[in-house]
């Protein structure tokens, strides 16, 4: 065949688009095992965090298998669910829907001290994408012990903060129930405080749309929670 002619060139074309399409194909299905493992460690390592417990790296899996006592799910009732995976709940998705079909997981961690905690996700939006965390509660239901949170795409140095100790350890001792009212910790202003008397945190100098979405996160995603919170108050007493 003329190596100068048109049609060679097109045949040559589809045969290395061919050839390296599958060897693409066949490195991701060959890597995708080892892809989620990273996934799910990585997740792992975020729900510990909420509980201030720091895992080496390369003990992930060992340390939240140590930790974390228990998992399930529950409903916006308190009361659990069977047959579901807390751990691969889409909580993305369920943020999205009403709070009486949502499938909402539970965490309950050890500490290294022998104290209960109960870790449950938040998921939801910033600036530029999306932002998520973990906030673990003591057993009283209503004592916030730790928080993590993360995001996808906010700016560094303003959004992206809420992702620093800085911003999430303000949330530690604050309280969720107030006066006998469930109120989700607010993300006002430094310097400003919320009128119906919740507890709050600083935002985010510089970030307000950022932390704006936290405070919406908490109310949107721990609300759902309040029986099952409630709960605990009561099992503590």
């Amino acid at each position: 065949m003329n190596k100068q002619s048109n049609t060679y060139t097109i045949i040559y074309i589809i045969v290395l688009v061919v050839v390296v399409g599958t060897a693409l194909a066949a490195t991701s299905l060959a890597l995708r095992g080892r892809q989620q493992d990273n996934v799910n460690a990585d997740k792992m390592s975020q729900i510990l965090n909420a509980a201030l417990i720091t895992p080496d790296k390369q003990n992930v899996v060992a340390e939240f298998d140590k930790y974390i006592t228990e998992q399930f799910v529950v409903n916006d009732r308190g009361e659990r669910m069977e047959g579901v995976d807390a751990f691969n709940v889409n909580v993305a998705a369920q943020s999205k829907l009403g709070a009486d079909r949502r499938e909402l997981p539970v965490f309950v961690c050890t500490t290294p001290d022998g104290a209960v905690k109960y870790i449950v996700p938040v998921y939801g939006a910033g600036l530029w994408g999306p932002i998520w965390g973990y906030v673990a509660f003591d057993s009283d239901g209503s004592t916030i012990y730790g928080a993590y949170f993360a995001h996808q795409g906010e700016t560094p140095g303003l959004g992206a903060e809420i992702e620093k100790p800085a911003f999430s350890s303000q949330f530690e001792g604050k309280q969720v129930f107030k006066d006998g009212h469930f109120r989700p910790v607010a993300v006002v202003k430094a310097g400003q405080q919320p009128l119906n008397g919740e507890d709050y945190v600083d935002g985010i100098s510089g970030g307000t749309i950022t932390s704006k979405g936290v405070g919406a996160m908490l109310d949107n995603c721990l609300t759902p929670y309040r029986k099952f919170l409630q709960g605990l108050a009561q099992a503590a007493q």
